[in-house]
């Protein structure tokens, strides 16, 4: 890939209203980014809106302010980038990081759970992150309070990677600055924000899918029911990975989601050992065949105004499944595809978990 390549990508998926799976469209669709961002008004034009492409300017300065802070990039692509995580439907098209990028090629189990963690839970997790790390495991995690915090803190010394949900510049929570400043030096840190982003709620479960998609199993600790811990184990557990669960008192509300998720099937688990031999083999379902492959994804360069009209006509607020949409309508999915993209980029589409999308 060339640098010029390399930043007309970066370029792309900076672009407003641009998401992983629109950059995959439009990269499957064009073969370049170059030709991808000259199309980006026109597509949009069609999908009755406007859309402006990323200020070139704008990601010089993105870059140079990355590399003064000692990161670099990561885009989908590069021999580097992350073999599991670029199987992962959501897999982001570039991710900025400081550090041991070895870390990410070795096994990574993710550790999650509640940011008011029980004392003993912090103690747990960090003993099991320090024995996974003597069973040659790399642990990673949020760099959240609580569970977060004591899995970084047991697998400093072996190997751990963090995933944040703001800039690399940027210390959340406020308390694990030095924290975060370790693992960067030590360990992995990772994020696909640009320098300067605050952390808003929105990004975290963002960030989540990373943690998910690096690793081959995720581990709860602790969890509340409706905590964004589940929505980790949700999302490994659509990628093919092992989901395991600590179980917990059925008294304490910190406890009950990881034992649901062990009623759901979850792995139970109580030391290394067991997180071990979960994640021993390699699901088929974790591995995209051939790897990652834009021209894969499904495109059309030729939509009829009345194909356009009735998938409109099936949309509204409510989210339904593209599979839905492309049942109902009897269209191609490559005419559907596209017709979602040209409403995207025109504002009228937002996508959400799980495959489903509605007007804006």
């Amino acid at each position: 890939m060339s640098e010029q390549e390399r930043f007309n990508r970066l370029r792309l998926i900076r672009s407003p209203r641009i998401g992983p799976v629109s950059f995959r469209q439009l990269m499957a669709r064009f073969g370049t980014a170059a030709e991808a961002l000259r199309a980006v008004p026109d597509l949009a034009a069609r999908g009755g809106g406007k859309a402006s492409v990323a200020d070139a300017r704008a990601v010089e300065q993105e870059i140079a302010r990355s590399r003064a802070l000692g990161a670099r990039y990561l885009l989908m692509g590069d021999a580097e980038y992350p073999f599991l995580l670029d199987q992962t439907e959501g897999a982001p098209p570039a991710l900025i990081v400081r550090g041991d990028l070895t870390l990410a090629s070795r096994d990574c189990v993710a550790m999650v759970g509640a940011r008011n963690a029980s004392a003993a839970a912090c103690r747990f997790a960090r003993t099991l992150a320090q024995d996974l790390g003597q069973r040659g495991a790399v642990v990673v995690s949020g760099l959240a309070r609580g569970i977060d915090t004591a899995a970084h803190q047991g697998a400093i010394g072996s190997g751990t990677i963090a995933v944040i949900a703001c800039g690399i510049d940027i210390a959340f929570p406020p308390e694990n600055e030095a924290l975060q400043e370790q693992v960067a030096n030590e360990g992995l840190l990772v994020t696909e924000h640009p320098p300067g982003v605050q952390p808003l709620a929105r990004q975290f479960p963002a960030r989540n899918r990373i943690i998910a998609g690096l690793s081959k199993g995720t581990v709860v600790v602790e969890a509340a029911p409706k905590s964004g811990s589940l929505i980790t184990a949700r999302m490994a557990a659509e990628a093919g990975r092992e989901v395991m669960a600590v179980p917990g008192s059925p008294i304490d509300p910190r406890a009950q989601g990881c034992n649901q998720l062990i009623r759901e099937g979850a792995i139970l688990v109580q030391n290394a050992a067991d997180v071990i031999e979960a994640i021993g083999s390699l699901d088929v379902r974790m591995v995209r065949q051939g790897g990652f492959d834009f021209a894969g994804e499904p495109v059309s360069p030729d939509v009829a105004e009345q194909e356009r009209s009735s998938i409109v006509a099936l949309l509204g607020p409510s989210p339904v499944p593209v599979d839905e949409l492309i049942r109902l309508s009897g269209a191609s999915p490559a005419v559907v595809q596209t017709i979602l993209l040209e409403l995207e980029l025109a504002a009228r589409l937002e996508r959400h978990a799980g495959g489903r999308v509605s007007l804006s």
